[in-house]
């Protein structure tokens, strides 16, 4: 509200339209202009354009037309609204939403830029708006003006959800709603017995509702679904080839398509291309009158095809009014220059002449002669969109005849009160529409129920061909909606023609089969004949067409792809041809190759004090035992075989406990030794002198070989064919036997890694000329970190990935005893020579003292 106390628009629209004044307004979408060609950029940065319409629809300008011809009509009878002159505002929605929902702000808010305050809280300048033709529109539109109560009368959208009185409360269309359509066309079903139907609809509000209630209906009656698929708005070549495999595929000769004509032309353009005939198409009311595939192109396809069509009426005089029409200047009345320069191929542009291409258009005069023309816009042989458009019309002027016949305190409004037509507010009009009930010319009756729908009434229509080669409509029945038996057909089959070899109906009746590979599942509540086709489970076949159930593989055997033949599953096991097998075995023979060269090393310095500090003799058994550590890893790889089985954990058991007794007694050599050199401790290596060592390794590693001895003479692993891991495959692999023993068998070498882990730990600040407990220390913290990881990590993987974690834990903990004890004497005794002397030895102990 501006202090001047004016009222200031936010914005104004550029839209296409025709204007008349007079006491009241009636607004008016309509898609004049059929197709968007081209969208304005949205940068942001300057303000929005609207978009650019083209390719000019005649049809919808015809229903444009018929609604000024209805206002011009009224307005000269004496006996409808008596000194009310009633005016018009109508623009084109270029069959856009954000364009329609600019129409219908602009026609309830006007499109002067500034009013005084007074009329700002007027009613809006519109008492009401014919349209929009599009479900989608209306909803959205009606969604908005239902708040203000403002009446909507649509002419063409039939989507059953705008029957909704809460979400659309002013709602009202002289179309019916789809769910009368759905019924009428399941009455035709059901006269020729199409138990097995398929069905195709568009992806948006109006397909996609009466699509819900066709299965609906169809259920109900027992009859069945064969397919149903979705166009696409994009016109996707894909999905367009993938509709047409299903329409192939199926034994459904019948077919039911919801879509307007624009989203059906890329697939009718396939059935032509691809040769598809014997199938008797059902069209809803969308594209049953449609003229794009009456064409003799389309003949051969969809001749005898059978639609559901709005009403026919005539309009006496329409015509004539048609051919009467003329251009003006006016601003506001452009739309009516637009249909002259298209219908005549003129431009009004008298600059250059007007150009099109590179072809000058010839300029127009507008005096044309519209009776030497020959378009939809001068056909009114079959008005049908445009006759709802004049039932709307007089609806709406009715609604206004009966408002203004209230007289006195005997309105229906608070305190009897009756509505004042100077200032007529959007609701009151409301409850009169909702009371209308007339009569028109042609003889058809209007009236709304409870929801604003208008009684449902169609025309039967069979496509049949014409002398030129194109298709002719042909009326053959009515459908009508009975308050006592629901819907009634009345049919005149003699008048039917049938693009079949015989004249009598096609058969559709649900006779399709399963394939082997699935099972028949019949749907519930639906007769035999309605069933779904399901797959098999995994496992599972069917070698046989209509299988009831499908059969279970013996274990050994797996389903193939097809589901129709069980074959021998898969065997799994880590093999040496696998490329996890092959890495794990060059693992293991680079770390037996690095043991030999390092015994080679130390044999070679053998004399050497590095060599001979702590007992060379363990050193060289140590490298032994990891040799064998490296080498057990071939007995994990390969097909599992019985000895195979029995010596894998065998031998890995044996040579780690050698191996983790030989670095005991190697900790417990530098301790004895460091004892010894203090005053207390002479005596500590007398007792535990070399025969003492090689005892003490050959007792451990003896108790080890005695739990594998027991283990294995009770209850040995054996191979084992494992189905538990992966239902498709076969794992081969070893069976442990004895749980209790593989336990004990990892336990014990375990209680020798820990003690001398511990006993290192303690002994790792021993001085510089002893410091092997640290290489030691550091060894068993590694060797002790991958074992504790190996035991979920074993848990928790399947199969052959068992076997790899337990052979990478062997060769990790394999090579950090290898690296962490041996690594640094090889370092000393190659590269740093001088210090593998007697002579260094002593001064770095002198030093440490």
């Amino acid at each position: 509200m501006a202090t001047s106390g004016t009222c200031k628009l936010q914005g104004h629209f550029t839209l296409n339209g025709m204007y008349q004044d007079g006491d009241l307004l009636i607004g008016g979408l309509f898609e004049i202009q059929r197709y968007l060609k081209v969208f304005p950029e949205l940068s942001f940065r300057t303000e929005p354009k609207l978009p650019r319409c083209e390719l000019f629809y005649m049809t919808s300008f015809q229903q444009a037309l018929t609604m000024v011809f209805a206002i011009n009509e009224i307005n000269n009878n004496p006996n409808l609204l008596p000194n009310i002159t009633l005016g018009y505002q109508i623009y084109d929605n270029c069959l856009r939403l954000g364009v329609a929902f600019r129409g219908a702000t602009a026609l309830v808010s006007g499109t002067e830029e500034t009013v005084s305050d007074l009329n700002c809280k007027d009613p809006p300048p519109v008492i009401g708006i014919i349209g929009d033709p599009g479900s989608t529109h209306s909803i959205a539109i009606s969604s908005v003006l239902g708040l203000f109560r403002l009446p909507m009368i649509s002419y063409y959208a039939t989507c059953s959800c705008l029957s909704d009185r809460k979400k659309y409360p002013s709602f009202f269309r002289t179309i019916p709603s789809d769910a009368f359509q759905v019924r009428a066309m399941v009455q035709i079903l059901k006269h020729f017995g199409w138990t097995w139907v398929g069905l195709i609809y568009s992806d948006n509000d109006y397909g996609i509702y009466a699509a819900q209630s066709f299965h609906q209906e169809m259920h109900l009656i027992g009859y069945c679904v064969a397919f149903s698929e979705i166009l696409p708005n994009d016109n996707n070549p894909i999905d367009i080839q993938r509709i047409m495999a299903v329409i192939q595929s199926s034994t459904a000769r019948v077919v039911v398509v919801f879509s307007a004509s624009s989203l059906l032309i890329p697939l009718m353009n396939e059935v032509v291309l691809q040769n598809i005939t014997g199938r008797q198409w059902i069209a809803s009311e969308a594209w049953a009158t449609s003229p794009v595939f009456r064409t003799p192109r389309f003949q051969p396809f969809l001749v005898g095809t059978m639609g559901i069509a709005i009403r026919r009426g005539e309009i006496e005089g329409l015509h004539d009014f048609l051919l009467c029409i003329r251009p003006n200047n006016g601003q506001r009345n452009d739309v009516v220059r637009i249909f002259w320069e298209n219908i005549f191929g003129c431009s009004f542009e008298t600059k250059g002449k007007g150009t099109d291409g590179e072809q000058v258009k010839k300029v127009c005069t507008g005096q044309e002669d519209l009776s030497t023309t020959n378009t939809p816009y001068t056909d009114v042989s079959g008005l049908r969109a445009s006759y709802n458009v004049y039932k709307a019309i007089y609806a709406l002027a009715h609604a206004v005849h009966d408002l203004m016949q209230c007289e006195g305190e005997r309105g229906p409004f608070s305190g009897n009160r009756c509505a004042d037509i100077t200032n007529l507010k959007p609701w009151q009009l409301v409850h009169y529409l909702q009371k209308v009930n007339f009569t028109t010319g042609f003889g058809d009756h209007v009236s709304f129920d409870k929801n604003g729908d208008a009684l449902a009434i169609y025309d039967v229509l069979n496509w049949q061909p014409s002398a030129d080669g194109s298709i002719k409509l042909h009326k053959v029945g009515v459908v009508n909606e009975s308050s006592a038996t629901g819907m009634v057909l009345t049919l005149d089959e003699d008048a039917f023609y049938w693009n079949f070899e015989t004249t009598k109906p096609p058969q559709s009746v649900c006779s399709e089969s399963c394939p082997p590979g699935t099972r028949r599942a019949t749907r519930k509540g639906l007769p035999l004949c309605c069933f779904d086709c399901l797959p098999c489970g995994d496992g599972e076949i069917s070698n046989t067409t209509d299988a009831i159930e499908c059969t279970t593989c013996p274990d050994e055997f797996w389903s193939n792809p097809d589901k129709d033949q069980c074959v021998p599953k898969e065997i799994e096991f880590l093999s040496y041809e696998d490329p996890l097998g092959i890495s794990l075995t060059t693992a293991s023979l680079l770390g037996t190759f690095l043991c030999a060269l390092v015994m080679i090393i130390f044999a070679l310095h053998r004399n050497t004090p590095i060599v001979r500090a702590n007992n060379s003799e363990l050193s060289f058994l140590l490298l032994l035992s990891l040799k064998l550590c490296f080498l057990c890893v071939l007995l994990f790889i390969g097909q599992p075989q019985l000895w195979t089985c029995q010596l894998r954990h065998a031998v890995f058991g044996i040579s780690f406990v050698l191996c983790i007794s030989s670095i005991l007694v190697k900790t417990m050599v530098v301790i004895a030794v460091f004892k010894s050199s203090r005053p207390e401790g002479k005596g500590a290596m007398k007792w535990f002198g070399a025969a003492q060592q090689r005892c003490t390794v050959l007792v451990l590693t003896a108790l080890q070989v005695v739990i594998c001895a027991v283990w294995l003479s009770t209850a040995s692993p054996t191979p084992h064919k494992n189905n538990q891991y992966t239902r498709s495959k076969i794992v081969y692999e070893c069976a442990v036997g004895s749980v209790a023993g593989f336990s004990m068998l990892l336990g014990y070498i375990g209680l020798l890694a820990a003690v001398s882990f511990l006993l290192a730990f303690l002994s790792r600040n021993l001085p510089d000329n002893f410091n092997e407990a640290k290489f030691i220390t550091f060894s068993m913290l590694i060797f002790c970190a991958v074992w504790i990881a190996f035991v979920p990590a074993y848990v928790s993987s399947p199969g052959k990935y068992a076997v790899a974690v337990e052979i990478f834990a062997i060769l990790a903990s394999s090579f950090g005893l290898l690296v962490a004890i041996f690594a640094p004497k090889c370092y000393i005794i190659l590269l740093q020579p001088e210090k593998n002397t007697k002579k260094a030895i002593m001064r770095r102990e002198a030093q440490n003292k």
